[in-house]
């Protein structure tokens, strides 16, 4: 639990994690269609890097809100996720601007909005929201499976 208990600290831990999960899906796609090898790297790679980056988006979202980013700098979050190895430079950069606190805001300060309620409420019970959160991603990878590569979705 120490990991994720600022901001700064969760969001450093999740962009990391998007960029090694990019990294495992590149060279899945360099075996598969480069070398002919094997397709097993892209399934592997692929399946870890989609739930990262799910719970990815999560993360920006919950430390968007608590935080008060603008929704300028909360769409440069989550589009950093889009482009490989940009989560952690934008990681890096929302730190030194000072968007990344040591503390959760929310624990301290009244929630304004419903969105604040929400993420005050998910940091009052850590371990029930991350549940959620995790069964949340879990269904929506699912769904994402279900539906094929993206590839294939509008083919």
């Amino acid at each position: 639990m120490r990991l994720i208990r600022t901001p700064s600290r969760l969001y450093r831990l999740l962009a990391l994690a998007e960029m090694v999960t990019w990294t495992l899906l590149l060279l899945g796609m360099l075996l598969k269609y480069a070398l002919q090898v094997t397709e097993v790297g892209v399934r592997i790679g692929g399946s870890l890097h989609g739930f990262v980056f799910l719970s990815y988006v999560v993360v920006t979202v919950l430390v968007a809100i608590d935080q008060r980013w603008s929704l300028g700098r909360l769409a440069m979050g989550l589009g950093s996720a889009l482009v490989p190895y940009l989560t952690v430079p934008f990681e890096r950069w929302a730190h030194r601007k000072g968007l990344l606190g040591d503390s959760w805001r929310l624990r301290e300060d009244a929630p304004r909005s419903f969105p604040e309620k929400v993420v005050a409420l998910a940091l009052r019970h850590p371990l029930l929201a991350g549940l959620i959160a995790i069964v949340m991603v879990a269904v929506v990878f699912s769904l994402l499976l279900m539906a094929g590569p993206p590839t294939e979705w509008f083919a």
